[in-house]
């Protein structure tokens, strides 16, 4: 009867070695896909942030065709939010974005009139919030 209720009790738990050869299974599984999913998450921003860009080109674009113009540098992406007071004041004013997005790092979008790389730019620093980088921290901009 004493040889069954041992086995019981060694049946019952795991081992240390048991425990250590899950632990060890967990964290190589760990270092394979965690690097994976980070990688998506930078691919997702940069995504978001290529979205953005074009949706902020096409609402300067509705602005040219209502106002023959783009907004001034001065003037900026606000103004497709709300009606300018600088000069030269738009003549056909309307809203053309509800409110303007920040780019997935939580900073704002850069806008240039004139541009250098067309008649006006639009982009995102990237990661580090500073211009040009690579990678992470490339510029995304309309001319991409």
């Amino acid at each position: 009867m004493s040889s069954i209720s041992g086995r019981l009790r060694r049946a019952a738990g795991f081992t240390l070695i048991e425990l250590m050869v899950v632990l060890v299974i967990i964290g190589v599984l760990a270092a394979l896909i965690v690097p994976n999913v980070l990688d998506r998450a930078d691919d997702a921003r940069e995504t978001a942030a290529r979205t953005d860009v074009t949706n902020l080109m096409q609402a300067l674009k509705l602005y040219k065709l209502d106002n023959l113009r783009y907004p001034t540098g001065e003037q900026g992406l606000q103004a497709l939010v709300s009606k300018p007071t600088a000069a030269p004041v738009p003549p056909n004013w309307r809203p053309y974005l509800e409110k303007l997005p920040t780019d997935p790092w939580k900073n704002p979008y850069q806008y240039l009139n004139p541009g250098i790389k067309g008649e006006v730019d639009v982009m995102s620093f990237g990661a580090d919030g500073q211009p040009g980088g690579e990678g992470k921290n490339a510029d995304i901009g309309s001319w991409q």
